[in-house]
């Protein structure tokens, strides 16, 4: 590490020109090859994917996006004259344009004009899927068909193209966190030059990173969330990273260092941390590749890809920048060799005076933090979900209060037939076992395709899309309606249920199913690598368990604002959901990561400590009287990063926003700023002990340096009272 700080601040020009260089590379590769991003979802082997491929095999003319141009009236009636004429007029205008496949009229098509006559919709049929069409050709779309409203006529539109169309821009709400980033950063470091470093370090390998991802969409599909998500990490993680580095550059200077030797200290054991703790956030993000799920891989390698990137900055530019502007940071008043801070110090004795009440205090508020999730439902948020004033959610609305809460989530019956027996009786009998099942508002009649080697059924529910009502009843269809009618219909080949609704369960179940092996991969190999590290089981063990109490605070949290509606309308919330499946798989691979860099940032000096004085009770008191400020103005950067995210209109990313808020926050004011001294002082020198035969058998690596003179710190540090 200290040969790489050398050549990175003796060839500070090389350096800062092979970082243009490669964000330039990255621009271009980005234009040339990129395709975009694109939201592919499948799920091999699932029976909403076997309808979906049925589908697309046997009816192609509807394998592309169906979505709905509503119209209501206030007073009238649809059926009236002029305003069946203003109705078919839009129909008509939206009838021939790009990526439309055609637009079927409300008065064609019998249920399709509620009883009271106030609404109706007309269906809308795409060429493609949703995730495959041209923004543009959408926003047309709904453009050219909200021209037709007016004089009592409302039109709006629905469905999964529209909402997709619908999706905001992001990037205001981070400049808010770039600014409470700025503040602490000069509080921390002293001056606006240290202030300006982290921030070029972060940006300039995010900029890399973008391009990067974007060039990988002409290979593989990447979700239309994973860049905001991949900044949003690594715009926290790079100002952390720098931070921890330049506050031990500064450390170094005040002891006497010149620029070059407390560039090359601060790389070698700042440094070394640093490396640990962004590959350990890099494994856990690429440990969702092991889910199999491949609307996942795309956020998942972008995310990792970001975190690389902004490790190799750290440990690369920003040695470089140190080399250009090193002298002009603010150097602290000197003081004593390894000094605390007298608010650190006296909260460190305080924890150290009485650590079983801290350990206890700290794991009831984390257990009642994280006691919403045993409630937590999973399931795909809507256009239910969607700002009141946008089209999407007026015409979610305006269809359930016209025909059913059930209408917005139909479930899609795809059968294959065989020719020449009795399929459409076999059909019909199938349609009557949907329609008298309890929870089935409606069931429409077969449709058939040319050939009569296929036929579907849409069936309504009496519930909403994210009622649980809706998910039970999908499993009654599955498990006992759709065996019971295909044993004794020969005819019926073979029968899927499928659509969004049942698509979200199937996605639900693949990652529970998957679930456990993710998890056990990724703190299997965590633990290996603490242990490695500090020589040591317990430390290894309650990281593990504590990451996990961080993680159980953030879906707790979540839980508690995005499904039961607490606090929600603070950040902009109107309506309530179930939380998105991928959710808790990956905000466990993020914060599980982040959490990984607070535990080997803290226990990383109290392990040095440790080393020279085998005083186990000292090595924490010490060690977290001296990092405790570091952690804490990291953890609000960190906090204010993610926390300006929930200021969007996105719900996703709201959601991620405040969980990985909500879980830094938990994380390190309370886990490894309380509970974590709190427990090392209660299992005092055995937090470092770890047999010998095993001790043996492992590779040694070292996060700290260079060993030191072994000295009692003790003999020269006074701790207060």
């Amino acid at each position: 590490m200290r040969r790489l700080a050398a050549f990175s601040h003796d060839h500070r020009r090389l350096v800062a020109t092979a970082w243009i260089v490669l964000i330039a590379a990255a621009g271009a590769l980005a234009s040339g090859v990129g395709s975009g991003y694109v939201n592919n979802f499948t799920l091999p082997g699932t029976e909403s994917q076997r309808a979906l491929d049925l589908l697309r095999d046997r009816f192609p003319q509807q394998a592309g996006d169906t979505s709905q141009i509503v119209f209501h009236v206030q007073s009238g009636s649809l059926n009236d004259a002029a305003t069946k004429a203003k109705v078919n007029a839009v129909v008509k205008s939206v009838s021939g344009l790009p990526s439309v496949a055609g637009a079927v009229s409300p008065y064609a098509n019998a249920g399709t004009i509620s009883k009271d006559g106030k609404t109706a919709y007309a269906s809308l049929l795409f060429d493609q899927q949703a995730v495959d069409l041209d923004k543009a050709d959408v926003e047309r779309v709904v453009d050219t068909a909200k021209k037709g409203a007016g004089d009592g006529l409302q039109v709006e539109l629905g469905g999964q193209a529209i909402q997709m169309a619908e999706q905001p821009e992001t990037g205001a709400g981070e400049l808010i966190g770039i600014g409470v980033a700025i503040v602490v950063l000069i509080l921390v470091l002293g001056s606006a030059v240290a202030m300006v470093m982290p921030l070029l370090a972060a940006f300039a390998a995010i900029a890399a990173a973008m391009g990067l991802v974007y060039a990988a969409t002409g290979a593989f599909s990447i979700a239309d969330f994973a860049p905001t998500l991949a900044v949003m990490i690594a715009l926290g993680v790079g100002i952390d990273y720098a931070l921890l580095v330049i506050n031990r550059f500064r450390g170094e200077r005040a002891e006497g260092a010149d620029v070059r030797e407390a560039t090359l200290t601060a790389m070698d054991t700042a440094g070394r941390s640093v490396l640990f703790a962004g590959t350990t956030v890099v494994i856990a993000l690429l440990g969702m590749l092991l889910l199999g799920v491949s609307f996942l891989n795309g956020p998942a390698i972008a995310s990792a890809a970001a975190v690389a990137l902004t490790m190799i900055s750290s440990l690369t530019f920003l040695p470089a920048l140190l080399g250009f502007w090193g002298k002009r940071v603010k150097v602290p008043t000197a003081v004593a060799d390894d000094a605390e801070p007298r608010g650190w110090g006296r909260w460190s004795a305080l924890i150290a005076r009485r650590p079983a009440a801290f350990a206890v205090g700290s794991l009831v508020v984390l257990l009642l933090v994280a006691s919403p999730i045993t409630g937590m439902r999973l399931g795909s948020g809507d256009a239910g979900n969607n700002s009141p004033s946008s089209t999407t959610r007026q015409a979610y609305d305006l269809l359930s209060k016209g025909f059913g809460p059930g209408f917005n989530g139909p479930l899609l019956v795809v059968a294959e037939v065989k020719t020449g027996g009795d399929g459409k009786a076999q059909l019909a009998k199938l349609r009557s076992a949907l329609a008298r099942t309890p929870g089935v508002a409606a069931v429409s009649q077969p449709n058939v395709n040319e050939k009569g080697d296929a036929a579907t059924l849409t069936v309504i529910p009496t519930s909403k899309p994210q009622d649980s009502a809706t998910k039970d009843l999908l499993s009654t269809l599955r498990d006992r309606v759709v065996p019971g009618v295909t044993k004794e219909a020969p005819a019926l080949a073979a029968v899927s249920i499928g659509g969004a609704t049942a698509s979200t369960v199937d996605f639900g179940d693949v990652l529970s199913s998957k679930l456990p092996l993710f998890i056990g991969v990724v703190i299997g190999l965590s633990l290996l690598l603490l242990a490695v590290v500090f020589r040591s089981l317990l430390i290894p063990a309650k990281a593990a368990v504590l990451n996990l109490l961080s993680i159980g605070a953030a879906l707790g949290v979540i839980t508690f604002i995005f499904q039961d509606g607490h606090l929600a309308s603070w950040i902009g919330v109107e309506t309530t959901a179930p939380i998105e499946p991928f959710l808790p798989v990956m905000l466990f691979a993020i914060i599980f990561g982040l959490s990984m860099d607070y535990e080997v940032f803290l226990v990383t000096r109290m392990h040095e400590e440790w080393e020279r004085t085998k005083d186990s009770g000292f090595a924490v008191r010490h060690g977290l009287a001296l990092t405790g400020k570091v952690v804490m103005a990291a953890a609000i950067i960190m906090i204010s990063v993610f926390g300006s995210f929930v200021l969007g209109d996105d719900r996703t990313i709201k959601l991620f926003g405040v969980g990985l808020a909500s879980a830094v926050l938990f994380d390190a004011f309370v886990i490894r700023l309380v509970l974590v001294p709190a427990l090392m002082h209660l299992f005092g020198r055995a937090s470092w002990w770890m047999p010998a035969w095993l001790d043996s058998r492992l590779p040694r690596l070292s996060i700290e340096g260079p060993a030191e003179d072994a000295v009692d710190e003790r003999d020269r540090v006074k701790v207060p009272a």
